[in-house]
């Protein structure tokens, strides 16, 4: 089994067989192997888990079957390498945002089976979800950016991200050498609170990021909790200005917490700024890809995005800016 990156293994598809494993009563501590990701079964047979971004083990053993989830968000030539070592079926599973490399190289050969699925063939889909595709639904008849995402996760076909703000991002490191600060943004349901460290490298024109929290139904205490945590005592946190009871708390916890700048062209100019720099994203920040692949424009020649997938783009924007003044 194969993910973008352990993090998004341990998150997703470890957790999800662990569950199913436990449910059907088939689990047993013994034959997991933590440090492998290795679940060995009583025949002798074996599953293993890991990421396409580890060389070592794209050009390692061999296997009878392969299984990469979300496909979309791994690399061509690590499939390649993959699937050449691989002497049995290969399957690939993702949401189908845009096309990708499936589309061009691998849908029309003879040997390939392509499957849509949808909510409605998961009958463990929670009502929740369900709930939420519905009100899409809705909305799409009003909206270019709901039809859009209706298509993809209600219908299951595929999308377009013509429309996306920020191409020019890529993994890698976050530079330590350079002077950084935080941001955050305030949520609760089904909006999240986050929290990213931003560091800026204005000679070279990069961004760099790297996504600490993520997460909904933060209580105040959880989120004082998230910044002791993940923030060093004194360093600065750019803070949702809207958040104004919570910055409060942040202060009383002695937490550096600032509101950001907010007027009516704020978030049309911190984006117009953004777009002249490279963002670097360090490869344990998931949420922060997803929403950087998701981030599209409303009315791209007034520079205004959809008010959808940005809850980790504001904190990154509310610390840039900052970043930004100071340079000034």
């Amino acid at each position: 089994m194969v993910a973008e990156s352990v993090p998004h293994l341990r998150r997703g598809v470890i957790k999800d067989f662990r569950k199913i494993m436990v449910a059907t009563k088939r689990w047993r501590r013994s034959q997991w192997h933590s440090t492998t990701s290795t679940y060995t079964f009583t025949n002798g047979s074996s599953i293993e888990f890991f990421s396409a971004d580890d060389d070592s083990k794209l050009r390692g053993a061999r296997r009878d079957v392969l299984y990469i989830n979300e496909a979309n968000n791994v690399r061509f030539e690590a499939y390649q390498e993959l699937s050449v070592r691989t002497k049995g079926d290969v399957y690939l599973d993702w949401n189908p945002t845009a096309e990708f490399w499936f589309h061009e190289h691998i849908q029309n050969d003879e040997d390939v089976d392509f499957v849509v699925l949808t909510y409605l063939d998961n009958e463990a889909c929670p009502q929740s979800a369900i709930d939420y595709i519905l009100k899409a639904k809705e909305k799409a008849k009003t909206s270019k950016y709901w039809a859009n995402w209706y298509n993809v996760y209600g219908l299951g076909l595929v999308g377009s991200l013509d429309g996306v703000v920020f191409e020019d991002w890529e993994d890698g490191e976050f530079d330590t050498s350079l002077p950084y600060c935080f941001g955050m943004d305030f949520g609760f349901h089904p909006s999240p609170t986050t929290l990213v460290k931003v560091a800026v490298d204005f000679k070279r024109k990069l961004i760099y990021v790297d996504e600490k929290a993520h997460a909904t139904s933060l209580s105040m205490e959880q989120i004082v909790t998230v910044c002791k945590d993940n923030i060093p005592q004194r360093d600065l946190v750019i803070c949702d200005c809207a958040g104004k009871r919570e910055i409060a708390e942040l202060r009383k916890e002695r937490i550096n917490a600032l509101k950001c700048n907010k007027g009516d062209d704020s978030v049309r100019t911190g984006i117009k700024n953004m777009m002249d720099y490279k963002i670097i994203v360090t490869p344990t920040s998931l949420n922060t890809k997803k929403e950087l692949r998701n981030y599209v424009w409303n009315d791209k020649k007034a520079g205004i995005p959809v008010k959808a997938s940005d809850h980790i783009i504001d904190g990154v924007r509310y610390a840039f800016e900052y970043l930004n003044k100071i340079k000034r």
